[in-house]
């Protein structure tokens, strides 16, 4: 598994493969299929301070290449997580599997909050600060309208802990550069792309949008070419580590990742249609790499030589 290790900037990484916030549940949902702990890392849901019941149903409907969901972050707020969860999110990192804190929040001030309790519980990894989620009304979606305003979040982030920042950014942007400078500027150690595209699903039978919000977040194999190309546009403005998901669900697809400049990948929706995959991922990519005898930064390399 050495062959795997994963070691730039502060991101540290036994290997490669990651899960995505919402998608995996708080990790021990899936240890009825696999020994989680051989993950590179998990990402727990959507994280604030308070309790959020999320939006009203329905939540999910899957259109063609993916799905719409409209969650609105429900989860029982940051102090019940830790109580229900820090036994085994240490049992994690013991084990050399990372747990990454997906951090929301509708001001700076319940960002800032939300780490402070997280600091004192000790049992998380990374804080991956969502600024990009398109499903709730207010909250991280502001951060991510400007670079200016982007900055401004992440760094008074950055003066609150010294755990690292994993700036999670919205595809929903003319560009993303812009996006990833400011946030490298403001002191993040690693940038996340990309989140759910926006979409709208009408019901033709109430004609009317399927959604209460109207509009969800779109996120599934399709999404693979739009998230292929924010992170190639994030790795020419930055030397950061990033991690890359959006569409991923083969080999094949986590090396037209690395072919970008990913350091890292997170599976996210497939985990719904095969809640093995992450593991068996893992597996296959450990085989390519020992069947061709070299190691993944190798392999990243020769993948990354037309970027030259």
């Amino acid at each position: 598994m050495q062959l795997l290790q994963v070691s730039k900037g502060k991101l540290k990484l036994k290997n490669p493969i990651l899960t995505a916030s919402g998608t995996f549940g708080y990790g021990k949902e899936f240890e009825d299929f696999y020994d989680v702990s051989y993950l590179g890392g998990i990402t727990i849901k959507g994280t604030t301070l308070n309790k959020k019941d999320g939006n009203f149903p329905p939540r999910i409907y899957e259109s063609s290449g993916g799905i719409l969901n409209s969650i609105g972050l429900a989860n029982p707020g940051i102090k019940k997580i830790i109580m229900e969860n820090k036994t085994y999110f240490e049992s994690l990192k013991n084990s050399g599997c990372s747990v990454i804190l997906n951090v929301n929040g509708e001001d700076t001030e319940e960002f800032a909050k939300v780490i402070e309790i997280a600091d004192e519980a000790a049992c998380f990894s990374y804080y991956e600060i969502n600024v990009s989620c398109p499903n709730v009304k207010k909250g991280g979606i502001s951060f991510s309208s400007t670079p200016e305003t982007l900055f401004e979040l992440v760094k008074f982030i950055r003066k609150r802990t010294k755990n690292a920042l994993i700036i999670k950014l919205s595809p929903n942007v003319q560009s993303v550069a812009p996006f990833v400078k400011a946030s490298e500027d403001a002191g993040a150690d690693c940038i996340s792309l990309i989140n759910t595209l926006k979409g709208i699903s009408i019901d033709l039978n109430l004609k009317k949008p399927r959604f209460t919000n109207v509009f969800a977040g779109f996120s599934g194999p399709s999404i693979k070419p739009i998230a292929l190309y924010h992170i190639y546009e994030a790795r020419r403005v930055t030397n950061l580590p990033i991690i890359g998901m959006g569409g991923i669900s083969n080999l094949n697809d986590i090396l037209e990742f690395f072919s970008v400049g990913a350091d890292a990948i997170a599976i996210g929706t497939m985990n719904f249609v095969n809640p093995c995959i992450a593991f068996n991922l893992l597996t296959e990519l450990e085989k390519y790499c020992e069947s061709s005898l070299k190691t993944l930064d190798s392999v990243k390399l020769e993948f990354q030589a037309w970027m030259k």
